[in-house]
């Protein structure tokens, strides 16, 4: 009888260790932790954008409308309610994601602008936020692959089996990922041309 109990036990204990809970923790706290760089490196961009536009538009008040759509486009992106349960709803993940998609293209859109103001790339509070702006998105760009990386870890335990049942038992799906705005755009190639002389 107590040999049959230790085998059951050794039996147990076996199967509860490769059940994959303590990694569904490991990989959900990765991506949890992961998700926070991202937010914080968007709220330092948010950050940024009210100096980068006032300082613009000392230079280029005429360029009002490009001016007004990286504040709108701004608050936009801030005024999305974000919350850990983001990462469970893919619908609002894909808001948020579009809110900075667009807030990135308005600054995209803003920088050439700047290019017609000489006096403005001179300036030398302009060139200390373009080059705060330049860094922060870089540091964008480093925490969502981060992020990506976190979540593909993840969603390979919660889909993997055996981990995948204890997934289950216990509420635990595959989280959504950053996915690319204009993927028509991008997958095809340029036209270049240089013209005839």
């Amino acid at each position: 009888m107590r040999a049959l109990f230790m085998a059951a036990v050794v039996v147990l204990s076996t199967a509860l260790s490769g059940c994959g809970y303590n990694t569904i923790q490991s990989s959900d706290e990765a991506v949890k932790s992961s998700w926070s760089e991202v937010l914080n490196q968007y709220q330092r961009r948010a950050d940024l954008i009210p100096n980068l536009v006032n300082t613009v538009k000392g230079y280029a008040a005429h360029e009002q409308e490009t001016l007004t759509a990286v504040v709108d486009a701004r608050s936009r992106a801030t005024g999305i309610n974000v919350s850990p349960d983001m990462l469970e709803n893919p619908e609002a993940f894909a808001q948020f994601d579009a809110a900075q998609g667009q807030l990135t293209s308005a600054l995209s859109r803003l920088m050439v602008v700047v290019e017609r103001y000489p006096d403005l790339k001179a300036n030398e509070n302009f060139r200390d936020l373009q080059a705060q702006l330049e860094g922060t998105e870089n540091r964008i760009t480093v925490a969502r692959n981060r992020y990506i990386k976190s979540v593909q870890d993840y969603n390979i335990v919660v889909r993997q089996f055996p981990s995948n049942l204890t997934a289950k038992v216990f509420g635990y799906k595959v989280k959504p990922n950053f996915s690319v705005q204009n993927e028509a755009e991008i997958s095809s190639a340029p036209t270049v041309d240089f013209g005839s002389k």
